[in-house]
């Protein structure tokens, strides 16, 4: 299995969205830096944070789109052209509206399930999907027409708790995560409850 050498965090920039449902990813991004003392840097030309992790002897970029969502594929393309890496080499960390809070599960390739931040990478890869996914629960609201109000909303004491106690893990998994023992790395993160 390929190794993972970029790891994106999806999520929105600006105050008024950080620490909401919709930032998972870009919460488990940040956790990634501050973990490994590195400082996610704007770069103009990935359009976005910027950091290089070195994991196991080898690099692993890390990036938070400040694009906005729905134009996160600008920022993925733009790295991966710039450093030839392919799909199947990013894990793209994301919230998950299916998947309870305090849960998490790992997946290789699919669609975008509604999120337009996925929707954008896959159109901007030419509509390769064998990127991987780390998609952390956020729990559904029980309503489409709540599905916004509820992924832009920050999470409640307790599920802020639980998100976390997720990204903790994944972070302490990462070297299985990205090291391309896929079904090892599955076993863990998808038996993980918070």
């Amino acid at each position: 299995m390929t190794q993972i050498k970029l790891i994106v965090g999806l999520g929105n920039p600006g105050p008024e969205y950080e620490n909401t449902r919709h930032n998972a990813g870009a919460i488990f991004l940040a956790q990634l830096a501050e973990s490994h003392n590195l400082t996610l840097k704007p770069e103009k030309k990935f359009f976005g944070l910027y950091s290089k992790l070195r994991l196991s002897n080898q690099d692993i970029h890390l990036l938070f789109p400040t694009t906005f969502m729905n134009r996160s594929g600008q920022a993925v393309n733009a790295l991966c052209q710039f450093y030839k890496i392919q799909p199947d080499e990013v894990l793209i960390a994301h919230d998950e509206l299916d998947i309870p809070c305090g849960t998490m599960k790992l997946k290789k390739g699919g669609g975008h399930g509604g999120n337009n931040g996925l929707r954008d990478i896959i159109e901007k890869f030419g509509g390769n999907k064998d990127f991987k996914r780390l998609r952390i629960g956020i729990g559904h609201p029980g309503h489409a027409s709540k599905v916004t109000g509820h992924v832009l909303s920050k999470p409640s004491p307790i599920e802020r708790e639980q998100l976390l106690a997720c990204i903790d893990e994944a972070d302490r998994h990462l070297v299985e995560i990205t090291s391309g023992d896929w079904q090892k790395a599955m076993q863990i993160i998808h038996s993980f409850k918070a």
